[in-house]
């Protein structure tokens, strides 16, 4: 059986709002930022989140997206993919 999305973790509150926008913004201050560890126990690697995110990797290379149109694509790449749990 699959692992849960972080959709998922955040609706049954196994994480919360704030741990998703720390992993955003780890990755937004360094794209190569490798694994984050978030919630208790949770940890995801947002670079791999977006390059496998249909949207949001061909936007985080587009010159004229803004910070508020990056932000939202790194966003839900985290929210669809699956973190690992320790």
């Amino acid at each position: 059986m699959p692992g849960m999305m972080t959709l998922d973790l955040l609706e049954t509150l196994r994480i919360v709002d704030d741990d998703v926008t720390a992993v955003v913004d780890a990755y937004l201050a360094n794209p190569s930022c490798g694994t984050v560890y978030f919630g208790e126990g949770y940890r995801i690697d947002p670079a791999l989140a977006v390059a496998e995110h249909p949207f949001a990797g061909t936007l985080m290379r587009q010159p004229w997206a803004g910070e508020e149109l990056r932000r939202a694509a790194v966003r839900a790449a985290v929210m669809l993919a699956v973190p690992e749990r320790d």
